[in-house]
């Protein structure tokens, strides 16, 4: 294959080639980066981008080959929804969300597992591994499903039940695992190395964050090619928020956009903060957090991979982190779906939650422009 770009480690600098199913970089562990070698997409080609459908009409700044075939269920093209009376209560007049609920499978995930998969499956994979806090097994089984390839799944045993039945429906193999995320990862880890299967978690393989990245770039067709002033995201492992950083550098090297980039902020559980604690003493990695609880189980991710480059994120972008209460974020969840006519995850509802207190706290003023993310549909969590 004539791959046009390349991999580089967002560590150590290190390159490789795209070849093979490539996993973290040798030398120091960290992940890769997508870097394109290919001309950048003229502006005039915005105009056949907003006319398509899907996150793959983004395939200029797509890991895709000419003629290839992604693996797709029709992922991204979400709706940016207004939301004037929760805007007119919290101060933020121009408030939007980003309802990822509508995905396949329910969840944001479908965006990164989709260009996971379709480079995996390119270069021969025929069978794949994957812990899961909940919506990733979902999506992992969805789309291994869709490519004709077999699928194993690690979850902790406290995962919502309606995710781990999805997990099955959508013919995943289901295992559960004792204690949390991590547990569920040294579980995979194992496993895959034993059976010789492809592992697709957050950040140990390429190309979740560029599907993830797409989030940016629907956002900014879905605002006349502009940037908001902050977007607020549920952060757990991370790669949507690693990911929207990425892409909003592209399109303003591209020249699609013009701006500033929006700061980005990160919203965490008080039960399970790493990234808000690290990003408060100004460490640059995140230490483990000890006992992760929190209802919002995409959230209970206590040491991510991704924790130096989300750091990087947040403050580059001149964002931040924060972190909200279970009551907090449950409240928020219940209130918004009632008021908006929006199925909010306990994750979407941390971002209202957390939207408040910026606000309150004069981090954001009446006349930001800002956009928060609802990263799955609340019906996964209801038993």
């Amino acid at each position: 294959m004539n791959f046009d770009w390349n991999l580089v480690c967002s560590a150590c600098g290190n390159t490789r080639t795209p070849e093979g199913l490539p996993t973290v970089c040798e030398l120091c562990g960290q992940p890769w980066l997508v870097k394109y070698q290919r001309a950048a997409p003229t502006v005039t080609a915005r105009a056949e981008v907003r006319r398509g459908h899907g996150m793959w009409r983004f395939k200029p700044f797509m890991p895709l080959l000419p003629g290839e075939q992604p693996v797709t269920l029709g992922e991204g093209d979400t709706p940016l929804l207004p939301l004037p009376r929760t805007g007119a209560r919290l101060g933020l007049p121009d408030l939007r969300l980003k309802d990822e609920g509508i995905n396949p499978t329910g969840s944001f995930k479908a965006r990164g597992l989709s260009a996971a998969m379709t480079r995996a499956v390119a270069a021969g994979a025929t069978k794949f591994v994957i812990p899961t806090a909940g919506n990733a097994g979902v999506a992992l089984s969805a789309y291994a499903s869709r490519a004709g390839v077999h699928a194993r799944v690690f979850a902790p045993r406290t995962t919502p039940r309606v995710i781990l039945e999805q997990v099955k429906v959508f013919g995943g193999e289901l295992e559960l695992v004792d204690g949390h995320i991590g547990d569920a990862g040294r579980a995979a880890s194992a496993w895959g190395a034993a059976e010789g299967a492809y592992n697709v978690s957050t950040l140990r393989e390429p190309y979740r964050i560029e599907g993830k990245k797409t989030l940016a770039f629907d956002i900014a067709v879905q605002l006349g090619w502009t940037m908001p002033d902050a977007i607020i995201y549920p952060t757990g492992g991370g790669t949507g928020l690693i990911g929207m950083w990425k892409a909003f550098a592209e399109l303003i090297e591209a020249g699609w956009v013009e701006g500033t980039p929006p700061k980005l902020y990160s919203v965490q559980a008080t039960g399970c903060a790493p990234v808000v604690k690290a990003f408060e003493s100004g460490a640059d990695r995140c230490e483990p957090w000890p006992d992760p609880t929190t209802v919002a189980a995409g959230l209970r991710v206590p040491a991510p991979l991704g924790d130096r480059l989300m750091l990087k994120a947040l403050r580059e972008s001149g964002g931040g982190a924060i972190a909200v209460t279970d009551e907090e974020l449950t409240e928020a969840a219940r209130a918004a779906s009632g008021t908006e006519g929006i199925d909010v995850s306990p994750e979407g509802g941390a971002a209202f939650a957390a939207a408040g207190h910026l606000r309150q706290n004069g981090t954001l003023g009446p006349e930001s422009r800002v956009v928060i993310f609802n990263t799955g549909a609340g019906w996964l969590y209801r038993t």
